[in-house]
């Protein structure tokens, strides 16, 4: 492996671990369960980018196959915590400020 590339994976994994961070604390802090499913979905393709970067530092091409695996699973859970939320009746809060205006999840307003 060449120096620049050393420095770009090296770079790379930096980077990923500064957004997981990042990512973990608004799971942790989120103040609403949107924020926290986001934060979720970007854990898992921050593991995904890792798994993609270390294929290209170990030149093992295996992994490559568990990074896809893991996206087709991360996109699973995605549509399923969507749907999840969507099923969450509102808070008395939201009710009473009228921002649903009377319509059921799903429907288009």
């Amino acid at each position: 492996m060449t120096d620049i590339m050393a420095f770009a994976t090296n770079f790379a994994f930096a980077g990923l671990l500064a957004g997981l961070a990042l990512a973990f604390i608004r799971l942790c802090k989120g103040p609403s369960l949107a924020d926290r499913v986001i934060a979720l979905d970007l854990i898992a393709f921050i593991t995904i980018g890792f798994i993609g970067v270390f294929t290209i530092y170990s030149n093992a091409t295996a992994f490559m196959d568990i990074a896809i695996t893991l996206a087709l699973v991360a996109f699973l859970s995605t549509i399923a915590f969507a749907r999840f939320i969507m099923r969450v009746p509102l808070s008395q809060s939201d009710a009473d400020s009228g921002s649903n205006s009377g319509s059921k999840p799903g429907e288009e307003l």
